[in-house]
């Protein structure tokens, strides 16, 4: 016997119901599906994403607005009772990665929280008017490093929508 001669035994398949062929016997006119509603129509489904006519949820949830500015420079903060507590005569980024005060990598500017009295020589990417005023004048000097900008980007000088 080979493969093509198999044939299930007689009886044990049965046939396929066929409705829908007239009015004549079951199977006839709603062939099975009943009377109205969804699912005596079409394929007896709804859409992706319908809620029975209520709106949905696509509908409902708050659209994204606004937008994220690519020229956006986001700062670490350090403030002056830090910068005291550091005990150091010369402040960098570095040193201020190696006290734990900011993560490497990041830019930092020196807010006036605070006041400081021993001078101290600041190396930093940016400092307020109140903090620098006060570093001054405890005798320090301020040096302000350049900000690093992405590749490709040229740095932003002044205000970008017009100095185009």
């Amino acid at each position: 016997m080979r493969v093509d001669q198999l044939s299930p035994v007689p009886g044990s398949n049965k046939a396929k119901k066929r409705v829908g062929r007239g009015i004549g016997g079951k199977g006839g006119k709603t062939a099975g599906a009943g009377t109205k509603g969804q699912h005596s129509r079409g394929r007896g489904k709804v859409a992706r994403g319908f809620e029975g006519g209520q709106t949905g949820l696509k509908m409902r949830v708050p659209k994204l607005k606004g937008f994220n500015n690519p020229f956006r420079v986001e700062y670490s903060p350090v403030n002056l009772d830090q910068l005291s507590a550091l005990a150091a005569t010369e402040v960098t980024p570095e040193v201020l990665v190696a006290a734990g005060l900011v993560r490497k990598g990041t830019l930092v500017k020196v807010l006036a929280r605070g006041e400081i009295a021993v001078a101290v020589q600041l190396t930093a990417h940016a400092v307020s008017k109140a903090a620098d005023s006060a570093i001054t004048a405890a005798g320090g000097s301020v040096t302000l490093l350049p900000l690093p900008f992405k590749q490709g980007r040229p740095p932003v000088k002044g205000n970008q929508f017009t100095n185009r």
